[in-house]
């Protein structure tokens, strides 16, 4: 039995630990929570919560602009050591950016290794450009294709994500997306991995804070801006059996990545009680790293919240893990802070998930990350992401 399950995150204030709710834009935050989860290999919904609400995609708009892009590549139109040059228009873009300016140019590659770990704005408008000749032409042609591939409710009136009212999606569109890119261009999925990213003088990590601390997760993308809160698109693949999950409106890049984490693993969970833990033939072959260890030691107080859009770290039960968690624009820095918060289940995606233990004051942590070599076989825009 699948029941709907949300988390409440809440900030320690000072040693009275007085609490507040981290909120991130006008809208309360549990009208902009979405979700859903599909079993890759049935197709069934394991957890679906406002999965046809309206919501905006913020960079989570970017997966279409790469499969807008690879499907050109498969064509021939286009091809991985071609050059892109940057309009001044494309120089104009709003962080996030790779900062180039007009004249400049990067490679197909290049580009798509900007769009999924830095989110580039900047490099999103120059495929558009170089694709379709202009971003209004291309965001067209974007709303054609999810027509075709099954996205009803889904309309695009830019190649980035940036904020606008009629560029609106859902979260069961977003996971029809995420599946159409794996299983029409399983050869270019691999980018979705790609841990980091240099250009010039110009160095990003994947904000997907999933990848490598999640077992299974290899992709796919965020997404953030003030209107749409933190969206996040995953896929992950355990036991030869694979999910796609969505999560779309969440407080904060921390809360939104332990949202998906739970879902993940409860999904997981419910496969195998289904299953009796029998693997199922993949279509791809993923290695995993070893378990690795980190020490997880509870804060001794709440420091001041920074300016701007601060995110805490990925906490559990009291206890804090220290993690970048990306923020601001990319002209900012991005803030560690070690800020416990409460987990309140409202109720378990599935009638068997244990309710999370106690923590002690420190412990070891272990997590698993996934270093995803895939082989053949038969079968922000606004801000950081």
């Amino acid at each position: 039995m699948t029941k709907s399950f949300r988390l409440s995150f809440r900030l320690a204030a000072g040693a009275a630990c007085a609490a507040a709710t981290l909120s991130v834009a006008p809208a309360a935050w549990a009208d902009r929570y979405a979700a859903i989860v599909v079993d890759a290999s049935t197709n069934e919904v394991l957890h679906s919560d406002q999965a046809d609400a309206i919501r905006y995609p913020a960079s989570l708009t970017k997966m279409m602009t790469l499969y807008m892009l690879f499907e050109a590549m498969e064509r021939g139109e286009i091809r991985l050591s071609d050059t892109i040059e940057a309009s001044r228009r494309a120089q104009n873009q709003p962080p996030s950016r790779l900062g180039l300016r007009a004249g400049d140019r990067l490679t197909v590659e290049q580009a798509i290794g900007a769009l999924v770990t830095r989110s580039a704005n900047d490099v999103a408008v120059a495929v558009a450009e170089r694709l379709e000749g202009s971003e209004a032409r291309f965001a067209q042609r974007m709303t054609a294709k999810a027509r075709q591939l099954g996205m009803r409710d889904t309309r695009y009136v830019n190649a980035s994500g940036l904020p606008d009212p009629n560029q609106i999606t859902t979260a069961r569109d977003i996971l029809a997306l995420s599946q159409a890119l794996l299983r029409d261009y399983p050869q270019n999925y691999r980018y979705f991995q790609t841990a980091e990213f240099s250009w010039r003088n110009v160095y990003s990590r994947n904000h997907n804070g999933l990848l490598g601390r999640v077992e299974g997760v290899d992709g796919i993308k965020t997404g953030y801006t003030r209107m749409s809160g933190f969206n996040l698109a995953s896929s992950a693949q355990r036991n030869g059996h694979r999910i796609f999950a969505v999560v779309m409106g969440g407080e904060s890049a921390a809360s939104r990545d332990a949202q998906m984490a739970y879902l993940i693993d409860a999904a997981f969970q419910q496969i195998d009680a289904k299953t009796g833990g029998r693997p199922v033939p993949p279509m791809a072959v993923y290695t995993s790293l070893p378990v690795t260890r980190v020490t997880v030691t509870p804060p001794v107080a709440a420091p001041p919240e920074p300016e701007d859009m601060a995110e805490v770290a990925v906490a559990a039960n009291g206890a804090a893990l220290a993690v970048t968690v990306e923020q601001g624009s990319a002209d900012q820095p991005s803030y560690v802070v070690p800020v416990p918060f409460m987990v309140r289940p409202v109720s378990a995606i599935a009638a068997t998930t244990p309710a999370p233990a106690a923590e002690p004051a420190a412990r070891d942590l272990q997590i698993r990350g996934s270093n995803h070599t895939e082989s053949s076989s038969s079968g922000e825009s606004g801000g950081r992401d």
